[in-house]
């Protein structure tokens, strides 16, 4: 069994320009964990799960500072402090959604898919083929394909 047998192929998708507010009420409706994030043409541009919402919603760490020798340490990064302030900001789904996704082909096969699902420890793998997205696989269809 591969991919392409358990997949689910009319997948709902998100545009990166989706508010948060309707990605919320899509993934609520329609009872999902995430979208893939898809630019006109169904190219994957990259996905958004519940856990990104989640994160959206929570409030801003200020990081503290050490004061050594009459300087002011940081102890973040100034990078992470301003990802972290964008995330807190976020109002569409381009603010919070992972660009770096593993993706697979349709001939992946299940037991490939549900090792990449317990070492990673993602519940979403998109399917890509020719440059599009073909369908989305959730831990789910592995546990039925199981069966």
């Amino acid at each position: 069994m591969t991919a392409k047998d358990i997949m689910t192929r009319d997948v709902i998708t998100v545009k990166a320009e989706t508010t948060i507010e309707e990605l919320g009420r899509i993934l609520a409706e329609h009872r999902i964990s995430g979208a893939p994030v898809v630019d006109d043409d169904a190219g994957l541009v990259g996905i958004v799960t519940e856990n990104d919402l989640i994160r959206s919603n929570t409030r801003l760490h200020i990081p503290t500072v050490v004061r050594l020798f009459d300087a002011i340490i940081p102890l973040a990064l100034p990078g992470a402090l301003l990802d972290e302030m964008k995330r807190v900001a976020a109002s569409t789904v381009e603010d919070i959604c992972v660009r770096d996704v593993l993706t697979i082909n349709p001939d992946t096969t299940v037991a490939e898919i549900a090792g990449i699902m317990a070492e990673k420890g993602f519940h979403l793998l998109p399917v890509v083929e020719d440059g599009r997205l073909a369908g989305i696989v959730g831990k789910v269809d592995v546990v039925k394909a199981l069966r």
